[in-house]
């Protein structure tokens, strides 16, 4: 039997319901995968059930219509909500932060510009690498079962943010405290802000303390801007969440 394919609508789903998919997904399952009428396919929109159907139309290049037979609400989405603010990195190191997360079960992607960030963006430029990371982020959810898509906000300038969740931390490999020292969040939320390559600049680092931000050290070993994110990640999830 053909293994079913999960993929991303942003349409309304219902058991019982026809949906013809957008463009999009459309070409990746008929064009890319070659997949044809009779074949299963799982499909999800954010709202926390996935549904499950089978194409009963499909035409190439983008045309696929999907029947829903059933659906169900997995327990893959985390406990602890964890927002992630990200200093944005050069390419595929972006790219490979935003990954992981999600497939790590993060809730929330703030790409901030930071002193010592070497990619500048603006205009259309951001509205289309904004594009580009939410369709990373879909791809993340779609290979790793999840069935809520992290909101990944428009990138701003880290002084700029004004946050909201609490606690907050920030890797520091010189912070006196490290993850197994923090006590669990009451209300299974936490903010992790990670800094570009070379770190948040020294004044940076003294805004951040006033936002109530706590320095976090992971290990003595110094990590890139696109590995830190998701090994804290990891490791609140490991503490906290539902890696266990």
């Amino acid at each position: 039997m053909t293994r079913p394919v999960r993929l991303h609508t942003r349409q309304t789903l219902a058991t019982g319901a026809e949906v013809r998919l957008e463009s999009q997904p459309a070409r990746h399952l008929v064009k890319v995968l070659r997949r044809r009428t009779g074949d299963p396919v799982i499909l999800f929109n954010g709202d926390g059930r996935q549904y499950f159907g089978t194409i009963t139309d499909c035409r190439p290049p983008d045309h696929c219509v999907i029947a829903i037979s059933t659906s169900e609400s997995p327990e893959v989405e985390s406990p602890l909500a964890i927002t992630l603010v990200q200093a944005i990195g050069r390419g595929e190191r972006m790219d490979w932060a935003i990954q992981k997360a999600c497939e790590l079960g993060v809730s929330a992607i703030v790409p901030v510009f930071t002193e010592r960030t070497e990619v500048k963006l603006d205009g259309k430029r951001a509205e289309k690498r904004l594009a580009h990371w939410q369709g990373v982020a879909i791809a993340a959810c779609e290979q790793s079962g999840r069935v809520r898509v992290p909101e990944i906000s428009a990138p701003v300038q880290l002084t700029a943010l004004a946050p909201e969740v609490s606690p907050r931390f920030y890797l520091d490999p010189t912070a006196s405290h490290s993850a197994t020292a923090i006590a669990q969040p009451g209300p299974r939320k936490a903010l992790l802000a990670i800094g570009p390559e070379g770190g948040f600049a020294d004044h940076e680092i003294e805004w951040l303390k006033r936002q109530d931000f706590e320095g976090l050290r992971l290990g003595p070993r110094v990590l890139r801007t696109e590995t830190a994110g998701p090994a804290a990640i990891a490791v609140l999830q490991a503490l906290f969440g539902d890696l266990r």
